[in-house]
């Protein structure tokens, strides 16, 4: 077989084998093709779709030519969770430490940064020596030991989505629901969980814009998960706004520990991770009903057993725990600038994604995948849809490096924030529940 071959077919819109589709991917996983024939590849599997079949032989392959984790000597069902990406969406340093304080192992591999959303891998990594590299006999110690693990992709499992993923998210192939399918389901099937439940984003913030399209995705992903006898939850979540209000990387880590504080009692972050994970607990059987997964995750904020879990997490990553009571150990940027409101009314939309990408002009997230992060760079929200403001009063802060990073990202804030005389209806923040 040739490679030029199988691109020319997909690019001509034609269904590739189970042959073609292994050896598309092996020679990715061997280094035999060369990164613009991958992203040639990526855009015609873009550009033309994959069906059903492809989307599972792609699965499969990119699953089985890696390792697979063998976690049966952690004892009970262990537990992950994946979202399809978000802004501000800080959900696994909350509900992944609150649901390893009840006893249910969660095991879990993270990604960087795709496009404008970003990762739990740079979110982490702003903790001052945080490792989110760990191998499968750590992971196996780690989670006998503490019951959570929050690791990168190891270079043996899944070793064809690794290159996947950074060339997709700086070849503009980031939105397509067979890749996503794929990248997600193959690291969560490698990873060896029993239980999975995915977060699918759905608005002006997400990579599925509309619910039919979130719903196809949530449709295929929980299909495939049936196929590999892995139990599959998806919640599909409005992401029209930021899910909390802090975007970028230590910004989110500090809104996360205040929730995990309890110095934050309600809003979207909290609620969705609460959510997530109670449908965690369910399917791990350590609790019957949702309500009853809500009420102990809130009753371990409030003990602070899910505080204690984190910095354990911390700790065992060689991670510096004092983070948890001092933030300026997370260190702080040299410029910041205020965007105010020119009007008074009531918000009447977000534009989420110019947030995200203005979070990438602030050094919160990368433009091309060899850039460098600002941990501390990003951007504070002080509005939600609905919200009265007057004239004057702050809508969001810019924090970067250089002033021009500064005015770069408040190009893309100008216009992100609608304001108007009547206010919007009340949009639901769960949409379904596959």
């Amino acid at each position: 077989m040739n490679i030029v071959d199988i691109i020319i077919k997909k690019r001509n819109k034609e269904k590739l084998t189970k042959d073609e589709m292994d050896f598309f991917v092996a020679s990715v996983v061997n280094d035999t093709t060369a990164d613009y024939q991958i992203s040639a590849m990526l855009m015609a599997m873009y550009l033309n779709h994959l069906d059903d079949e492809e989307t599972v032989m792609l699965t499969k392959a990119m699953t089985y030519l890696g390792k697979i984790f063998d976690l049966s000597e952690i004892e009970g069902i262990k537990v992950d969770k994946h979202s399809t990406g978000g802004v501000g969406d800080t959900t696994t340093l909350i509900l992944a430490p609150l649901v390893a304080s009840t006893g249910v192992p969660v095991i879990k591999m993270s990604g960087r940064g795709l496009g404008f959303s970003g990762g739990t891998l740079d979110k982490l990594e702003a903790i001052p020596g945080f490792k989110c590299n760990v191998c499968e006999t750590e992971a196996i110690k780690y989670g006998k030991k503490s019951g959570i693990v929050i690791m990168s992709q190891s270079e043996e499992i899944t070793p064809a989505d690794r290159k996947f993923y950074a060339l997709r998210d700086v070849t503009g192939t980031v939105d397509s629901i067979p890749l996503i399918v794929s990248s997600i389901m193959s690291k969560k099937i490698a990873a060896g969980a029993d239980a999975i439940v995915l977060d699918i984003k759905c608005g002006n913030g997400a990579f599925m814009k509309d619910f039919a399209s979130a719903k196809e995705l949530a449709e295929k992903m929980t299909e495939i998960g049936k196929g590999l006898n892995k139990k599959v939850t998806a919640i599909i979540s409005n992401m029209n706004q930021p899910l909390g209000k802090n975007v970028g990387n230590s910004l989110e880590v500090i809104e996360a520990i205040e929730i995990l504080k309890g110095n934050i009692s309600s809003g979207d972050l909290l609620e969705v991770s609460l959510t997530i994970g109670a449908h965690m607990l369910l399917n791990a059987k350590k609790v019957d009903t949702i309500e009853n997964g809500k009420a102990l995750l809130k009753e371990n904020i409030v003990n602070k057993k899910g505080l204690n879990k984190l910095r354990e997490l911390i700790i065992q990553q060689n991670g510096n725990p004092n983070v948890l009571e001092d933030y300026s150990l997370f260190g702080t940027c040299a410029f910041n600038c205020h965007i105010l409101s020119e009007a008074e009314g009531y918000i009447t939309a977000i534009d989420t994604e110019s947030i995200g990408k203005a979070s990438i002009e602030s050094g919160a997230g990368r433009k091309t995948k060899s850039d460098i992060l600002d941990y501390n760079a990003g951007i504070i929200t002080y509005v939600r849809l609905g919200d009265y403001i007057k004239k004057g009063e702050p809508l969001v802060t810019v924090y970067a490096s250089s002033k021009e990073k500064c005015n770069l990202s408040a190009e893309y804030l100008k216009t992100a924030i609608s304001i108007g005389a009547i206010a919007p209806q009340k949009e639901n923040l769960i949409l379904d529940i596959i």
